[in-house]
């Protein structure tokens, strides 16, 4: 890798690398043979592996110390943490493998209080660490929301990842063996590369090929070179360690966040305790003093079964339509993510517009779980030409789970934001008695099971947006941001299209099942990279959607042409944030706390909802603690009864949505806020 980033930057290179840069371009291009498989040869694996063999059969010397210089050995934590007899001994595995990664991490960082701040960070100092995950893997551990993860979290990722053996590398290798005699020769490496992936030309593996045969046989023994590279890594391990142990002022550094700095110590060494926000908003110390507060009290009835408020305009049949499918996420931490869109509206005109949960179940006395989930549309559009987005209008009429808004709308360009307060979109409790099986083989030959035939065919419903039976470039890469945290290119959708069922070069349901199908055999029948799809997607280990809730939008619009487009996949933020906030000061009633006058309470309700946002006009931060006990028959956003909300100087922040429990029962909302100080 220290090879790479000297070709990256034009750093001179002694002949010997140079020749080597020539072998990892050649990986970096070979992986994507198999770049979704769980073990797969990197480049820095490649150059550590032929270095050594390199070494043996030329007579050269060796490499690796040349890529130590640059950019720190590779380390492998060989010795991994397994189950011993007495603690003593458990103690010196766990001390064992907590400096192997620290070593690993220190070759990439300066300490170990730095962050990783990128996926090509985490990917390079697992590899560091000996491990070698897919991009799929990668993708669990570092999606499109992540900002960073410090030493604790690389620590865990290290305890889940298994380590990279020979029996791995062997089968990696294999994968270009056709005819498994244990070499890799020109004619397979040419079958391989001029077929999948990054299609090379002849010429180009002929190059490869007579860069790499040291013996001058056309082949490349693949066993001796997995021998040989293994021993290179752990000679590479004892080095890092042993930099590791001789430098006193790396060994006197605390792992990670583990113990607390004093205020006294150096800048870079001081230990920021995580997840300082999350506790922020969760129960606040019981030695802070609350001094002004509000109450508020308010009874609701029971919803009645039948709504009349949403009714559609009549002559809706003569209305242009238009109309599109999305999901609702539910991230680790608790956050939504869900499609977002764009309207166009080519003329000024009345329209009616709906969201609602989408139902995939195949009978009609079941529904699907989550068609209880509260769904909900916020129009926004540009203020007068400036960036700053206003809001127009909000679905807040019902009709059943179906919400909606009629009215009328300028003509332009509007944001369509989803949006679902997530009190009946929960985590579910990981207690599992069954795993459902994905794969099993029929005649030798491994095959999807029913129950994963039918999750599969499910997704692809939820994933064909706007409902045409097929999966075009556009509604493929949503799933793919959404599974893998990274989008398809146009090259690998065209050799998407080249291998597996296709209709107007879009993807069909039979091609989405071979894809999968395709992914198992990969993995040789393993079933985890599929798992890490499956639950992306929001499901659970017995293929039940608990996690997610897909939804459907409809537009009409009675004298204008207009146009509806998915844009992203993304959590809240800002914009949602800001948009609820002005939507419930605008409509709702507001409070001033006594004695405290720049704190101001907002508060609006529907027939099954009621949301609260906290207005802070003031120069200073507040914390506001909120206490939800006396409340009945009602479940917060927040998931609390009792909690704290942090709200910056001259800001709003939405406090809690609160709904029923049973919507056919009476329901209490009684909450007070109070001011910590």
């Amino acid at each position: 890798l220290g090879l790479v980033r000297a070709v990256r930057s034009e750093q001179t290179l002694i002949p010997q690398q140079l020749y080597i840069c020539r072998i990892v371009n050649f990986w970096e291009r070979c992986i994507v043979v198999d770049e979704s498989k769980e073990i797969a040869v990197t480049p820095a694996w490649f150059c550590l592996g032929l270095n050594a063999w390199g070494a043996r059969n030329e007579g050269t010397s060796s490499i690796t110390e040349g890529m130590s210089n640059q950019q720190g050995s590779i380390a492998s934590t060989s010795a991994k943490p397994v189950k011993s007899e007495s603690g003593k001994s458990q103690c010196i595995e766990e001390d064992n493998f907590y400096r192997n990664c620290r070593a690993a991490y220190l070759t990439v960082f300066g300490t170990s209080l730095e962050n990783i701040t990128s996926k090509d960070q985490l990917c390079l100092v697992l590899q560091q660490a000996g491990r070698n995950p897919s991009r799929k893997m990668l993708g669990k551990y570092w999606t499109q929301y992540t900002k960073r993860l410090n030493f604790d979290d690389f620590c865990e990722i290290m305890k889940n990842e298994k380590l990279t053996g020979k029996n791995e590398l062997m089968k990696a290798f294999k994968k270009l063996d056709l005819n498994n005699d244990g070499y890799i020769t020109h004619e397979e490496l040419y079958k391989v590369l001029t077929t999948k992936g990054e299609k090379m030309t002849h010429e180009e593996v002929k190059m490869i090929m007579d860069e790499a045969d040291v013996n001058n046989d056309g082949k490349l023994d693949y066993n001796e070179f997995c021998k040989l590279f293994l021993a290179t890594v752990e000679t590479s391990q004892k080095t890092a360690v042993a930099k590791l142990e001789a430098n006193a002022k790396i060994k006197q550094q605390q792992f990670g966040s583990l113990i607390a700095a004093s205020p006294s110590q150096n800048p870079e060494t001081e230990i920021i305790p995580r997840k300082v926000e999350s506790r922020l908003s969760s129960r606040p110390s019981s030695a802070r003093s609350r001094r002004a507060s509000i109450s508020s009290a308010i009874s609701m009835g029971a919803t009645t079964t039948k709504s009349t408020k949403l009714m559609e305009p009549k002559a809706i049949k003569n209305w242009q339509h238009v109309w599109s499918k999305g999901c609702f996420f539910l991230e680790e931490d608790g956050g939504i993510v869900n499609h977002r869109y764009r309207l166009e509206l080519h003329q000024t005109t009345n329209v009616f517009l709906t969201i609602r949960p989408l139902n995939l179940s195949q009978t009609e006395e079941k529904l699907s779980p989550w068609m209880n989930v509260d769904t909900a549309l916020y129009v926004l559009r540009n203020a007068g030409g400036s960036e700053a987005l206003e809001v127009v209008c909000a679905t807040e009429l019902r009709e059943k789970e179906m919400f909606g808004w009629k009215g009328e709308l300028r003509s332009g360009v509007y944001q369509l934001l989803p949006f679902t307060t997530g009190c009946r979109l929960r985590k579910r409790r990981k207690s599992v008695t069954r795993e459902a099986k994905l794969v099993h083989r029929e005649n030798g030959s491994l095959t999807l099971s029913k129950e994963f035939r039918a999750a599969l065919s499910d997704i692809f419903e939820v994933i064909d947006l706007n409902g045409n039976g097929l999966l075009s470039f556009e509604e493929y890469n949503f799933f793919e941001l959404r599974t893998s945290g990274e989008k398809c290119d146009s090259e690998a959708w065209a050799v998407c299209r080249e291998n597996f069922d296709t209709k107007k070069n879009e993807l069909t349901r039979q091609g989405f099942m071979d894809l999968n199908l395709m992914e198992a055999n990969d993995r040789e029948g393993d079933p985890r990279d599929l798992w890490v799809t499956l639950e992306s997607m929001g499901y659970s280990k017995t293929l039940e959607m608990h996690e997610a809730c897909p939804f459907v939008i409809n537009i009409y619009a009675e004298n204008s042409k207009l146009k509806l487009t998915p844009v992203s996949l993304e959590m809240g933020g800002g914009h949602l944030n800001s948009a609820i906030c002005k939507y419930v000061i605008r409509k709702g009633e507001a409070k001033a706390m006594k004695d405290y006058n720049n704190l101001v309470i907002h508060i609006y309700k529907t027939e099954t909802q009621i949301t609260s946002v906290i207005e802070n006009k003031s120069e200073t931060r507040v914390i506001v603690h909120v206490n939800n006990e006396q409340s009945k028959n009602c479940v917060s956003s927040r998931g609390l009864s009792i909690f704290a909300v942090e709200v910056a100087p001259r800001t709003t922040t939405v406090c809690q949505h609160v709904m029923p429990v049973n919507e056919r029962l009476e329901w209490i909302y009684c909450c007070t806020e109070s001011v910590v100080t």
